[in-house]
């Protein structure tokens, strides 16, 4: 059985099935991690969901930003605009109710124990981990489950509090999960989130560090694979793999074999 994880499909499913074939993918033997983000700006969402969701257990995805998007959208709780128009072509379709509710019993996170991997979309802060993150991922993954979570997502906008502490409870604490967890590329070296800049971690200011570069990280010891980080690109280091090539921007859409030593295989994007 082969494990590929494939970074943000961003609503482009022919790129997305072009890379299927080129991975000779069989649904019957293999398996797809997906970093989320499966939705938004490319032109098919739609469909990109409905077959994601008819490969059942074949495929695990983790929650991204604009899939949490796409929830608070359909509930009247954050509005899009023309950039935006596929999300409105799931809102509008027959089976929309039944895609949306798929959508939210996603997981933010996911481990395999076998792989020593654990897969977010966006990040792992340093005071983490891989088992607390697991547990606080559960914490939002609980509210998106239960019938009110209609009232989490009209507090889940936000960027306070900044900096994660235990002693954090309620909306606040369920905020800087969903923040880390979907939003994060770089942080201060005491652990403070910064969720402004998203561009290539070389040109951000001299006081911020990528997330996964803080050496006493608790989560050490463990490969993450996460997207969200189009500027970043393709990274492969023994402790992380970072997936986003920018398939909706026209570049590329990898998927990478998750073996010790990780084989890639890319598409260029042209959805």
């Amino acid at each position: 059985m082969a494990v590929y994880a494939i970074g943000d499909l961003q609503g482009c499913y022919d790129s997305f099935r072009r890379l299927l074939d080129k991975l000779e993918f069989d649904p019957q033997s293999d398996r797809l991690w997906l970093t989320g983000d499966l939705v938004n700006r490319g032109p098919k969402s739609l469909k990109t969901l409905r077959y994601v969701r008819s490969l059942g257990e074949t495929v695990v995805t983790v929650l991204g930003n604009h899939d949490l998007h796409l929830l608070a959208l359909a509930n009247e709780i954050r509005f899009s605009n023309n950039h935006f128009d596929s999300l409105w072509k799931v809102l509008a379709a027959d089976d929309s109710a039944e895609l949306l509710d798929w959508l939210r019993q996603r997981p933010l996170a996911h481990f395999d124990a076998e792989l020593n991997t654990l897969m977010v979309h966006a990040g792992v802060p340093p005071q983490w981990t891989v088992q607390q993150s697991l547990a606080r991922a559960g914490e939002v993954e609980q509210r998106l489950r239960n019938d009110d979570y209609i009232a989490f997502l009209e507090k889940m906008y936000g960027d306070k509090p900044s900096k994660w502490s235990d002693d954090l409870s309620g909306n606040k604490r369920l905020r800087i999960i969903v923040n880390c967890l979907t939003r994060m590329r770089m942080i201060r070296p005491n652990g403070r989130l910064n969720l402004t800049h998203s561009g290539p971690p070389e040109a951000a200011s001299r006081d911020l560090i990528p997330w996964f570069d803080v050496a006493d990280a608790a989560w050490r010891g463990t490969r993450i694979v996460f997207g969200h980080w189009s500027a970043l690109g393709l990274l492969i280091r023994p402790d992380i793999i970072a997936l986003d090539t920018g398939c909706v921007w026209g570049r590329e859409l990898t998927a990478v074999k998750l073996t010790r030593k990780p084989k890639v295989t890319k598409v260029n994007c042209r959805d």
